[in-house]
């Protein structure tokens, strides 16, 4: 697959804050791309620079082979936004709002009510085209934003923060078509998020810092690098506390069961095998990317979700 964004020793300051500090980070066509990191990370302010409304300092920004550089016009078109905050007209229908926006990329008549009416049948929101945007709740608000930024069918579709706080039913209907658009039409989602399992989710993962790239790769390899696995045993004897205090298991007791952490998978299938005849009751639950984060950041991510 090819590179469809490219960011190389991208840099922007503000005054003595370096938001974004020579990050570099390529999304391949039709990937599910995520940006980690804490609120004042740099997240922001990259997608900010990538959709021209912010303008860099120094570093390079590709779209589509092309720089934003003097090119703008004629990337815009192949681009959907989705921002932190609702960016339509409360006082509109929604048929208006959306009307208005596609008559901004030349789509109207038949082409328009076409693809008006499929991305309200898939986003679940025919009843609402009547209705004053200002007047929908926050996630049926959202469910409108997002066929907003793809009215004009584009080739890639920028997220930052989409679902922070939506409920999880219209979490699931938007990921559930923009799985759909990536399968069937090569989508490409760069994704910021708080959300663990949407960043779990992820073909690739870059984890930002103080405007800084911590660490990226695929989320599987990220949790073998950084986060350790657990045993959780049940029904636990306090001889079997015993052995593994003479043995040198380092465990903890915790509401009723015993929690020991493992580098390796294969670390687990030795220790379960071992004290078999101990252990009727357990599971091994995998690293999950919240501990990704807390290990490459030091930082808690969950404390700065709304």
């Amino acid at each position: 697959m090819k590179n469809i964004i490219e960011i190389k020793d991208l840099k922007k300051h503000f005054k003595e804050v370096k938001a974004v500090d020579g990050i570099s980070f390529c999304v391949k066509e039709g990937e599910l791309f995520a940006f980690l990191g804490l609120n004042g990370a740099g997240k922001s302010t990259t997608i900010n620079i990538v959709c021209n409304l912010l303008e860099k300092d120094s570093g390079e920004v590709y779209i589509d082979g092309l720089s934003i550089d003097g090119n703008m016009q004629k990337i815009k078109p192949i681009l959907g936004v989705v921002f932190q905050e609702n960016s339509l007209d409360v006082k509109l229908s929604v048929y208006d709002n959306l009307k208005f926006r596609a008559g901004l990329y030349g789509l109207n008549g038949k082409d328009f009510k076409d693809r008006l009416n499929y991305l309200a049948d898939r986003l679940q929101f025919a009843d609402l085209l009547k209705r004053p945007f200002g007047k929908l709740s926050g996630g049926q608000q959202r469910r409108i934003d997002v066929a907003r930024a793809l009215i004009h069918s584009p080739k890639i579709l920028i997220l930052d923060e989409p679902t922070t706080g939506l409920d999880p039913n219209t979490r699931i209907t938007v990921w559930e078509f923009l799985n759909e658009l990536r399968s069937s039409m090569g989508l490409t989602v760069l994704l910021t998020t708080h959300y663990m399992e949407e960043a779990s989710d992820a073909d690739y993962v870059v984890i930002i810092d103080s405007g800084k790239i911590v660490a990226s790769d695929t989320p599987n390899n990220l949790k073998n690098q950084y986060a350790y696995d657990f045993i959780k045993i049940y029904d636990f004897s306090q001889e079997l506390k015993e052995r593994f205090a003479n043995d040198g298991v380092v465990f903890k007791e915790e509401s009723g069961h015993l929690l020991i952490e493992v580098k390796e998978i294969s670390k687990a299938k030795e220790i379960l095998t071992t004290y078999a005849e101990y252990i009727d009751d357990f599971e091994v639950i995998k690293g999950k990317m919240d501990n990704v984060f807390l290990n490459v950041t030091g930082k808690q991510l969950k404390e700065e979700m709304k």
